[in-house]
């Protein structure tokens, strides 16, 4: 048997809190990481700027509401939105014949 198939299948989490209290506590040499592919949900970089954003109470609500389903906090969230849409901005611009 390869070590590849002696190693475990990673499970799957709802939440951020649920893969944090696994990996505290797990032998995660025991696991096959092979098709893990790199997220960019992890937020190093230190927020140093600040918005006022209005919104009407629906829309916030649908935010904080998917944010939930997906287990980040919903500031988290609304960045995540942010970045997505200047990518998929610069993207369409880069496609843009001038």
């Amino acid at each position: 048997m390869s070590d590849k198939e002696r190693l475990r299948k990673f499970p799957r989490f709802e939440t951020d809190r649920e893969a944090e209290d696994f990996v505290d506590t797990a032998d995660l040499s025991e696991y096959d990481f092979s098709g893990f592919m790199p997220l960019d949900r992890f937020e190093f970089q230190p927020k140093d700027a600040s918005i006022n954003l209005r919104l009407p109470r629906r829309q916030l609500d649908a935010v904080k509401s998917e944010a939930a389903k997906q287990g980040v906090p919903y500031q988290r969230f609304i960045r995540e939105l942010l970045q997505r849409g200047m990518e998929t901005l610069r993207l369409s611009a880069s496609r843009t014949p001038f």
